[in-house]
């Protein structure tokens, strides 16, 4: 399964100088957030592929409007090709707005998922804007991570952590793929191609 992940930036390569046939062959695009409803939309049509995303802090407009044809996974489990993908979007709380979260109202919105996350037997993607905290995450307190997410990964073990918020340019040497554990973490800042074995 071929996944392109996306986050915080437009790609000129899929969007301002796209060329024919640069988005064929995807089955499936992943939106970490703070990406505009016509950049998500633009991907959905020319790949012909399912577009599930998540908001991030700034997606606040997402929320009325969201983008056409693609599915919110915010707070559920979506299913796609198989793979069960978690979605919590938004970042840590650090001034008024919305799409902010303090560490224990996104570990109210996890405890809201017990059901869900016992019928589908758990997940194999989890999807957010922000990463976990000491996990590509930065001091700051904009771009700290939740601890509540290092405790999902611990719980359940998924194949893949997807996140963004933690832009790759704003350091040398920010990663942008690790591993804990039984699972892949991966910064889908900009864009990121994601080859899932069969």
């Amino acid at each position: 399964m071929r996944i392109l992940t996306v986050s915080d930036e437009e790609s000129p390569f899929y969007y301002d100088h796209y060329a024919p046939g640069r988005l064929e062959g995807f089955d499936l695009i992943l939106s970490c957030g703070d990406l505009r409803r016509e950049y998500l939309e633009f991907l959905g049509t020319l790949a012909r592929c399912p577009v599930v995303y998540v908001r991030g802090n700034h997606d606040d407009r997402l929320e009325e409007h969201p983008p056409e044809g693609c599915l919110c996974a915010e707070d559920r489990i979506v299913v796609c090709g198989g793979l069960r993908i978690l979605g919590l979007g938004g970042s840590l709380r650090y001034r008024s707005g919305g799409n902010m979260y303090t560490e224990e109202q996104m570990r109210w919105r996890i405890a809201r998922l017990r059901l869900q996350l016992w019928r589908h037997q758990g997940f194999d993607i989890l999807l957010t804007h922000a990463p976990a905290r000491h996990i590509h995450d930065l001091e700051s307190l904009p771009h700290r991570g939740f601890q509540c997410f290092v405790d999902l990964l611990d719980r359940y073990s998924p194949s893949y952590f997807i996140h963004g918020h933690v832009h790759l340019n704003y350091g040398a040497g920010l990663p942008r793929r690790t591993q804990r554990g039984n699972t892949a973490i991966i910064n889908a800042y900009h864009h990121y191609i994601l080859e899932i074995p069969e």
